[in-house]
């Protein structure tokens, strides 16, 4: 990082910090030690670590199949592939490949495509062009999916059109020794110079154009092969690709064609399990924090219909309510970020917030006011202000054009400030990151529901999900009105 945007951030921090008026009284926590703050199911015990074996590469001939790539696969946090070196590609370029895939019946998550060995972290990870196979016990379901060099994604299933339905069913391939041909074609002249994907599998098909602006936010291949699904460890399958074809040049399997391997070949035990939450203080900085010590780690969406499966970290303050302005800032630090996953800190309820509901119709669990991180994956990962009342009113949408984070390890500065009297008196919520702003009003009487907060720091969604690792250190926020 350059010494000019650690200078940036550093300004932004120290005006951040600075008193507000108006805010009552403000507290300042570097971490410098453990704080002590209230922790429920913050590092949950509740699932013992499991045991990930990674078992594929290239397989000789023998037991009457042809020398083929693949073996066990495991789904896991932690990155596994076998690929084989290629020149690297871009959007830019035509990128053509196809082979025959064999299923053995059983679980399994995986990718078949084109990746950038220097970037994987998590699902979806960036710069791929893929097949994704999903096992489901007797059957298996292929999707096509990409993402670009900034997390942005777009996936669909591949189905058989009935013509006289007109409708595309999605492939639901049987399990077990049948080999499916498939095929994958990108053309960057495609929609009208905005890129177009397709692809075949047997009898199946799927053809998409890129979204607006993933072209040119573009993405970097530099291998072929099998990648895991990074997110928290699942069951395990086994998967086979041969009679390979890759930009129009024939791959050699005779012998072992000694393609480049991380992590394939190994036993170990892992703690990325989900719902294993395990957040709170952290002897590290890799939020840009003055010295060592800082809160955050691995963070899944909770589930309101189980107690146990929702988890916060904050530290108590005197009861808040919407009637005074509150605020908040600090750095933050964001190092992976599954699909579907989502953080949220800001001020919340010890018990309001996270009570048992059989409902999973909101995400956002009452009785919060605070930031989240969080997709869709077509967008990449938004930082963007939200909140939920007592009842059941909340924030709708994101404000318009929210700040971009992405899960690459860098820091930056952010700050919140809730205004009772902004949106011509229903309240108003500004939140910025690294100096780009986005604003969101409370509805007409959102104010008036009686929300009460009584803890600021970490708390879990209301709607069960993947898991990201963020850090927030060198925070200031409203504790008493």
């Amino acid at each position: 990082m350059s010494k000019w945007r650690l200078l940036f951030i550093a300004v932004l921090t120290f005006a951040s910090m600075l008193p507000t008026p108006g805010y009552c009284e403000q507290k300042w926590e570097f971490f410098d030690e453990d704080p002590g703050w209230d922790g429920i199911n913050n590092r949950s015990t509740a699932r013992e670590p499991e045991k990930v074996v990674q078992d594929f590469g290239y397989v000789p001939e023998s037991d009457g199949h042809s020398a083929r790539i693949g073996g066990r696969i495991t789904p896991a946090g932690e990155p596994a592939y076998y690929g084989k070196a290629i020149d690297s590609l871009t959007l830019d370029d035509p990128i053509t490949a196809s082979g025959q895939l064999v299923v053995a019946e059983g679980g399994g998550h995986f990718l078949v495509g084109f990746f950038n060995s220097q970037t994987i972290n998590e699902w979806r990870t960036p710069n791929t062009l893929v097949f994704r196979i999903n096992g489901r016990g007797k059957f298996f379901h292929p999707h096509l999916e990409y993402t670009t060099r900034l997390w942005k994604a777009q996936a669909t299933v591949i189905g058989r059109h009935d013509v006289e339905a007109d409708r595309v069913y999605p492939i639901e391939a049987e399990s077990g020794p049948k080999e499916y041909s498939w095929s994958i074609t990108y053309d960057p002249e495609g929609n009208n110079g905005g890129g177009s994907m397709s692809c075949t599998f047997e009898d199946g098909k799927a053809a998409w154009d890129l979204l607006p602006g993933h072209r040119k936010e573009g993405a970097t291949f530099d291998r072929f092969g099998l990648v895991n699904v990074m997110k928290s460890v699942d069951n395990a399958g086994h998967a086979w690709i041969s009679d390979l074809t890759i930009n129009g040049e024939k791959v050699d399997l005779n012998r072992d064609p000694d393609w480049d391997a991380y992590g394939n070949r190994r036993t170990y035990q892992t703690t990325n399990i989900r719902p294993r939450f395990d957040f709170g203080y952290s002897e590290t900085q890799y939020a840009g924090g003055r010295s060592l010590g800082e809160i955050g780690g691995l963070i899944f969406r909770g589930d309101c219909r189980y107690p146990e499966r929702m988890a916060a970290y904050g530290d108590p303050i005197e009861t808040l309510t919407l009637d005074a302005p509150i605020h908040a800032s600090g750095k933050v630090s964001m190092r992976m970020g599954v699909s579907d996953s989502s953080t949220m800190l800001g001020f919340y309820h010890s018990e309001e917030t996270l009570k048992k509901n059989p409902a999973q119709d909101s995400g956002l669990p009452k009785n919060f006011l605070g930031v989240v991180l969080e997709g869709p994956s077509s967008d990449g990962f938004n930082f963007y202000p939200a909140y939920r009342v007592e009842g059941d009113s909340q924030s709708q949408g994101r404000g318009e054009n929210p700040p971009m984070i992405y899960p690459d390890g860098a820091f930056h500065a952010w700050s919140l400030d809730y205004d009772p009297e902004g949106a011509g008196g229903k309240g108003r919520i500004l939140v910025t990151l690294d100096g780009h702003s986005v604003t969101m009003d409370l509805g007409q009487g959102d104010k008036r529901e009686g929300t009460k907060f009584n803890r600021f720091g970490i708390v879990t969604t209301w709607i069960d999900g993947n898991g990201q690792r963020v850090y927030f250190d060198d925070l200031n926020y409203t504790w008493k009105h």
